[in-house]
């Protein structure tokens, strides 16, 4: 499953320069897979109350085209690989067809103390559901 979420540049994502500053991606990177887990059924607020988190440990980004203050961004989103603790999602970045940036984060799926674990069985069935073969 694939999801597009918006996001208007607010003015303290831009820098000197006036184009969104190369760090402002990240956090939009995290909106879009936390609605994309809640849209699949399993929202982060309920995998952190089972204890268990989804740490980024790998992250990519090629910038294409610079996004401004007062632009609407789309944040397209996808789960591409899913293995027994490790979870990776690709993104577009999109204002309207114009694509500004591209890229991936890898995730572990670890205990809050940064004990590495198996994805549950459960949240795994559902993670394999909603995976997307490029």
């Amino acid at each position: 499953m694939t999801i597009r979420l918006p996001i208007t540049v607010r003015y303290a994502e831009t820098d000197a320069m006036g184009v969104v500053h190369h760090a402002s991606y990240v956090p939009w990177l995290e909106a879009a897979r936390v609605e994309w887990l809640g849209q699949v059924g399993l929202p982060y607020v309920d995998v952190e109350r089972r204890g268990l988190a989804f740490a980024v440990i790998e992250l990519g980004l090629t910038y294409r085209n610079p996004a401004r203050f007062g632009d609407i961004v789309e944040v397209e989103t996808w789960l591409v690989e899913v293995g027994s603790r490790v979870l990776r999602y690709q993104y577009r970045l999109w204002r309207g067809e114009v694509l500004l940036c591209e890229g991936f984060t890898r995730h572990l799926c670890q205990e809050f103390s940064g004990k590495a674990l198996r994805i549950p069985t459960d949240l795994l069935g559902v993670l394999e559901a909603n995976l997307q073969r490029v």
